[in-house]
C-alpha cells in the first residue's frame, strides 16, 4: 500500500485498444475486454505474476505491456488451449485467442459465411429467429407482435345468470 500512495493513480489504463477503470482492481478490470473471461483473467495475472487485488491504475507501464503480450499469444506462455476463443480456425486451423474488435469482426464473417453457405444456423440467422434451438411458442415476441390473449364472445357474458 506504501507504493500505491507513492505512485499516482492513473484513472484510464489502456490494454487491448480498450480504455479500463483504473480504480477497479486488475483482474475486473481486464474482464471488460471483450472475450477476457474471468478464468482467462486469472489465468494471464498469474502468468504476469500480478497481484489481482491491486488496482489497475497503479499497475507499471512494464506490467500493462506484459499483460497485452499475453493476451495477444497466449499458448505461447502456457496457457492451455482449452481456454481460448478459436479453437481449429477453419480459415487456417491454428488455435488463437481474440480480443476486442477482431472478435467482432471475425463473428460477423462466420456469421456471413453461414449465411452463405445456407446452413441450418445461417438460415436462422437470416430469418431472426433462435439458432440454438429455444422454443418460439412464448419466447421471441418481437419478431410475432404483441401478444394477443385469448377474445371472448359477447353472447357468452349474457348468457351466464
Amino acid at each position: 500500500m506504501a507504493e500505491e500512495q507513492k505512485q499516482e493513480l492513473k484513472y484510464f489504463v489502456r490494454i487491448a485498444n480498450t480504455d479500463l477503470d483504473g480504480n477497479k482492481p486488475i483482474q475486473n478490470a481486464i474482464t471488460k475486454i471483450k472475450g477476457v473471461s474471468f478464468m482467462l483473467a486469472h489465468a494471464i495475472l498469474n502468468v504476469a505474476k500480478i497481484e489481482k487485488a491491486k488496482k489497475a491504475g497503479y499497475l507499471q507501464e512494464s506490467d500493462v505491456s506484459r499483460i497485452d503480450e499475453i493476451m495477444k499469444d497466449p499458448l505461447k506462455f502456457g496457457i492451455p488451449v482449452w481456454m481460448l476463443n478459436r479453437k481449429k480456425d477453419p480459415e487456417d486451423g491454428a488455435d488463437k485467442h481474440l480480443v476486442g474488435t477482431s472478435l467482432a469482426f471475425t463473428q460477423d464473417n462466420d456469421i456471413k459465411m453461414m449465411k452463405k453457405v445456407k446452413s441450418y444456423k445461417g438460415l436462422r440467422h437470416s430469418l431472426g429467429l433462435p439458432v440454438r434451438g429455444q422454443r418460439t411458442r412464448s419466447n421471441f415476441r418481437k419478431n410475432k407482435g404483441k401478444v394477443m390473449g385469448v377474445k371472448k364472445k359477447e353472447g357468452a357474458k349474457a348468457g351466464r345468470t
